[in-house]
């Protein structure tokens, strides 16, 4: 992957996963800047379908403050996104780049190999130290491998 083709690690969101590996994670309510570098692939965590973008995207229902509504397809997508991030811009959004974003994140430390009890610590570190909202969401990552 060229240095175009990454996301800047400096920049607002992006998550260094241990392997290397960088993720965007950011909340729809505010606006993109025009100026940063687009996604190659989104996957939006919402309770109703996103807006159309002009990358390759999925759309993950997912209920504010909730779990996803389909845990097995969660599962798939944000197993597909961790695979894409070693090679592609991903970007994991929500409403507010929180609660779903951040647990979503926590689960693509997990598949990444942070150990499920230190991925929330992780993601808080690492990304936005108010990630993962509620009890439900936390244990929603320890559980994510099964």
């Amino acid at each position: 992957m060229t240095s175009e083709e990454r996301w800047n690690e400096d920049s607002p969101g992006v998550l260094r996963l241990p392997s290397g590996r960088l993720v965007r994670g950011r909340g729809l309510r505010r606006p993109h800047d025009p100026a940063a570098p687009k996604p190659s692939y989104g996957v939006y965590l919402l309770g109703r379908r996103p807006p159309e973008v002009p990358w390759e995207s999925r759309w993950l229902r997912w209920p504010d403050f909730r779990l996803p509504a389909d845990r097995a397809q969660a599962r798939t997508v944000l197993t597909e996104a961790w695979e894409r991030a070693a090679h592609e811009r991903v970007e994991l959004a929500c409403g507010g780049g929180r609660g779903r974003t951040g647990t979503a994140l926590s689960c693509l430390a997990v598949l990444d190999g942070v150990p499920a009890e230190e991925a929330v610590a992780y993601v808080r570190t690492h990304y936005d130290r108010r990630a993962v909202e509620t009890p439900w969401q936390r244990r929603y990552v320890r559980g994510f491998m099964g």
